[in-house]
């Protein structure tokens, strides 16, 4: 039995909270061939997760929100916003799926968030994702700044 409880998810919490990448996940299969890939995410503001797709072997992504509040975008091909839900189960919005070549991201709203994934696999990092050339590699300048865009256009903070 695979348990998942409090003290899994504050200690992923506390991970993700000193984390450079201000981010931890947690995974349940134990080998990367496993047809269905299961993990938890920790996710902290700032954390920057690249708008990506799964194509070519395509892939489902599926997404509950355990704690905290995570808005999971979706863009057109041109990085326009195609549409969102702000995951937070004190509003009744538990989840999201993303269709096989669907440009998304998710974005961390409020300090320890976490989400549980299930996603088709194996996992082989050569293939799993596609990312978006329109938008910054991790690590790179301007990642904060295209945060701030995107959650500024969708009403969810005030600015530039």
């Amino acid at each position: 039995m695979i348990r998942i409880d409090t003290q899994l998810t504050e200690s992923l919490v506390r991970d993700a909270r000193s984390s450079v990448r201000r981010r931890k996940n947690h995974n349940f299969h134990t080998v990367m061939t496993d047809p269905l890939q299961r993990m938890l995410h920790a996710l902290e503001p700032g954390t920057y997760v690249r708008p990506h797709k799964h194509e070519n072997p395509d892939k489902r992504e599926a997404f509950v929100i355990l704690r905290g509040r995570v808005a999971a975008v979706e863009y057109t091909p041109e990085g326009e916003i195609a549409g969102h839900i702000v995951l937070d189960p004190s509003t009744g919005n538990f989840g999201v799926e993303f269709a096989a070549r669907i440009w998304h991201s998710l974005i961390a709203l409020e300090s320890g968030s976490v989400l549980y994934e299930v996603k088709d696999g194996p996992w082989d990092p050569i293939d799993d994702k596609n990312f978006a050339t329109w938008a910054p590699k991790e690590g790179e300048e301007g990642c904060g700044a295209f945060l701030e865009k995107i959650l500024s256009k969708l009403g969810l903070i005030t600015g530039p």
